[in-house]
């Protein structure tokens, strides 16, 4: 009963905030409580009590350096944004659409674990607005842009919550996660991945247009609006800690074993679902390397398929207006290719 309690709740995280408005717009207390729950009914299925000091005191502690970097990245960049946009629109027109294209889409991509996908994500919708193509390429940059920062991201645990909870939950034997672990894990994937990305977007013509018919952000942020983002990313971080303690025994009993390969084709509900909450459902210690590897990049990549996957797609499609078929209409075989072609890379090396 305890373990169908813990599917049952599995099955309504995955499920509610897509078909609940409401849950959506209140996910993080909403998973908060999950979590709660989750661990509640862990405590009494086994030897192993789950209601611990050590896992509050790590629900706690686990979100804030995150919380910090997107508080910090972000009260810099309403600062300064801009200068910043101004410096970036002369250097697109230095360079041209093309060239720009790649370098923004790069950059963004490595900087994005350091400044947090979601600044990456914000200085990318600025950078559109600014910018005076037309709405076809600046549609397809901004979804192959997102793609590199939800790849990018990846690669530290202040990068995006996805790092974040795969980091805490293999922190301690065998993998000793420490900060630089998904750089080692899938850095060697991940980076050759962005500059793919960069070359793409090359192949899209960018030409000037008027305002009007290009893509334009909703409104500015304010102070009040970054401390408000912060608060929430914490209280994210800390329900995914807790949904992942919670949903140990299910992970142990029916994910561990799963091949490698079945876990990146299965991930591939990325595309409608949060990545992070995904990994919170699905990542134990007892994987080894292989199968996480396989995990991790099949919810990065699948993530940008559509809108709901990634933190960077849902700022930018958002602020930008862009509709969910316009994303699909590049994101999913963009998306699907690239998933084929890591898969062969895996399997071959």
């Amino acid at each position: 009963m305890l373990i169908a309690g813990l599917i049952g709740i599995i099955i309504l995280v995955l499920i509610l905030p897509l078909v609940s408005h409401r849950v959506e717009e209140n996910l993080e207390a909403f998973l908060f409580a999950m979590g709660l729950a989750a661990v509640t009914l862990s405590h009494f299925l086994g030897p192993e009590k789950m209601w611990t000091f050590h896992l509050i005191e790590e629900s706690l502690i686990e979100p804030i350096k995150i919380t910090i970097a997107v508080l910090a990245a972000g009260y810099i960049f309403q600062r300064y944004r801009t200068e910043i946009t101004k410096n970036i629109v002369r250097f697109e027109r230095s360079l041209g659409p093309r060239v720009f294209g790649f370098t923004l889409v790069v950059a963004l991509g490595l900087l994005s674990s350091i400044i947090t996908a979601i600044i990456a994500a914000l200085v990318l919708v600025e950078v559109i607005s600014a910018l005076k193509l037309d709405k076809k390429f600046e549609t397809a940059l901004t979804i192959v842009a997102c793609y590199a920062i939800g790849l990018g991201a990846a690669l530290t645990p202040i990068g995006e919550p996805l790092s974040t909870i795969a980091i805490a939950k293999l922190k301690g034997e065998p993998h000793h996660a420490n900060f630089f672990y998904l750089t080692k894990t899938i850095g060697i994937y991940i980076i050759p991945g962005i500059i793919a990305l960069g070359i793409i977007i090359e192949y899209f013509k960018g030409k000037e247009t008027v305002k009007a018919k290009s893509l334009t952000e909703d409104k500015t942020e304010t102070t009040k609006d970054v401390i408000i983002r912060a608060v929430k990313v914490y209280l994210f971080v800390m329900a995914l800690v807790l949904l992942g303690t919670g949903f140990k025994p299910v992970i142990d009993m029916y994910i561990v074993n799963l091949p490698a390969a079945a876990l990146y084709w299965i991930n591939m509900i990325s595309a409608i679902l949060d990545n992070a909450t995904i990994t919170a459902a699905e990542i134990s210690p007892q994987m080894t390397d292989y199968q996480i590897r396989f995990l991790l990049m099949g919810l990065l990549i699948s993530g940008g398929m559509l809108i709901p996957g990634n933190i960077p797609n849902i700022i930018a499609a958002g602020k930008l207006k862009i509709k969910s078929r316009e994303w699909a209409k590049l994101g999913v075989p963009l998306g699907l290719a690239l998933m084929l072609i890591y898969f062969i890379v895996f399997e071959i090396l």
